[in-house]
């Protein structure tokens, strides 16, 4: 059978229990998170997939936090590849990534391996609550894997620094996306970040239009409606921090669009008081 380029993105439940039934080696990555709280790792401790390893995406999957870099930029090659290892991750395992939001924060884990130059890394459609309507077992603990002895080269996906981000959204010819919810992009509300609005140039995506009401990734046929007229652009991606604008390039990947994630986000952008800031509805 002909894979997909979704094949190469998501793994469906019933698939992942296969996979693991068959003894193919999984690193399954257990990345529950949300702005502002702390307790992922004891939501972990309190049910997860058989095997799954809490991944701390503060800690190990992003760097100090500053108004220059943004509030969540990518961390080193060095302490990306130290966590990998502790997650028992090596060359030839299949990595899967979850959550319990839709793949939310999960997708920083497979932008960032993906990143870091793994090609088998897949995120569970669905995630946690997918697998257990699947029949999938749930159990309680801590996971401490064998270490693993991968090696990361970095630089395998696209990024956008600040002034690419700019440049990608004032040229007619490419799209930058922001992923942000869409009353962030309008700029009628701004919880976190210094200034409210959007780069200008920029079109409202919002990331949970990727989304079914189940929390899995809409079908192919409807995310090529959501994404038409990108096939072959250079695209970009941006959400406040670089964390959910992961979650839109793995979307787009789904369907074969090829799209470079902006790390420092509306974060980066909003803290510079010499970039502009655009509001309301329009590019």
């Amino acid at each position: 059978m002909t894979r997909s380029p979704r094949d190469d993105v998501l793994v469906a439940a019933p698939e992942l229990a296969r996979l693991i039934a068959a003894g193919d080696p999984v690193v399954l990555l257990d990345v529950r998170w949300a702005l502002g709280r702390t307790d992922g790792r004891a939501e972990h401790a309190a049910g997860h997939l058989p095997g799954a390893v809490y991944v701390d995406l503060e800690t190990e999957l992003a760097g100090p936090p500053s108004p220059a870099a943004g509030r969540h930029p990518l961390p080193s090659l060095a302490v990306l590849q130290a966590a990998a290892r502790r997650w028992g991750v090596r060359r030839d395992t299949v990595v899967v990534a979850y959550d319990a939001i839709g793949g939310l924060s999960a997708a920083r884990a497979w932008w960032l391996l993906r990143w870091g130059g793994l090609q088998d890394v897949r995120l569970l459609d669905g995630g946690l609550a997918a697998w257990v309507r699947s029949g999938g077992p749930v159990v309680t603990g801590d996971v401490v894997p064998a270490a693993g002895d991968v090696t990361l080269v970095g630089g395998a996906l696209a990024t956008l620094s600040t002034a690419q981000a700019a440049a990608l959204a004032a040229d007619t010819g490419g799209v930058l996306l922001d992923a942000r919810a869409a009353e962030r992009y309008r700029g009628e509300v701004e919880p976190i970040d210094p200034r409210a609005g959007h780069i200008p140039g920029a079109l409202s995506a919002p990331t949970g239009g990727n989304l079914e009401g189940t929390g899995r990734f809409l079908p192919d046929a409807d995310l090529r409606a959501r994404f038409a007229g990108l096939d072959g652009l250079p695209v970009g991606v941006y959400c406040g921090s670089g964390v959910t604008a992961a979650h839109e390039v793995a979307a787009l990947a789904a369907i074969g669009v090829t799209a470079a994630l902006f790390p420092g986000s509306w974060s980066q952008w909003s803290a510079d008081p010499a970039r502009d800031v655009a509001v309301g509805p329009d590019p």
